[in-house]
């Protein structure tokens, strides 16, 4: 990588990194982009160069929070031997994650807003697309594997992540056991549905 496309990619990260701190402690609403200017000392038209908007911005900030997601549960997966062991895991891992993760307010408001762009409602949907396409992999692998039925892998992935949706809505005012509880209980009645 040359030298100004590293110096472009320190600016990337250093708005990224400022604009992330804000929406956690603001909000993805009140957050505007006068107030990342201000945190990062970058003018708003270079915000713009690299983000388009700041849809674009928290898009940024939720493709990074997926990848580590993706690196922490690929990390993890090995240490279930079972495509059941491995959904029993990724709950657990989504429990705590959920609960924990510094943006879930700021995404839910991001998600929630009805004003976005077609761009930005497009790579929304890539992004669910891409959940769905996880949860599809899994749970073929269980019916390979011969632990579930032979059903439609789609509509499975479909109510799986409806399911994981639904529960991290729910649990937001939940401790941590109670969260857990309530994951490994909605997994056990998923699987009940599907299992052999």
């Amino acid at each position: 990588m040359n030298k100004k496309k590293r110096q472009s990619e320190q600016t990337k990260k250093k708005m990224a990194d400022a604009a992330r701190a804000l929406f956690v402690q603001k909000g993805y609403k009140a957050t505007s982009i006068e107030d990342i200017v201000k945190a990062t000392g970058c003018s708003a038209g270079n915000i713009y160069y690299h983000f388009k908007s700041k849809e674009g911005l928290f898009l940024y900030l939720i493709d990074e929070w997926n990848l580590e997601w993706e690196e922490t549960w690929l990390a993890k997966e090995p240490l279930y031997p079972t495509t059941i062991d491995k959904l029993y895991g990724m709950v657990e891992h989504l429990a705590f994650d959920q609960l924990n993760h510094p943006l879930t307010r700021a995404a839910d408001e991001f998600y929630n807003n009805s004003e976005k762009a077609s761009d930005v409602e497009e790579r929304i949907n890539e992004i669910v697309k891409g959940y769905l396409i996880f949860n599809q992999q899994l749970l073929q692998k269980g019916i390979d594997n011969g632990e579930f039925n032979n059903t439609n892998v789609e509509g499975l992935a479909i109510i799986l992540d409806c399911l994981l949706i639904g529960l991290s809505q729910h649990s937001r005012n939940m401790d941590r056991r109670e969260t857990l509880e309530a994951y490994r209980l909605a997994m056990d009645v998923f699987l009940h549905g599907i299992a052999k």
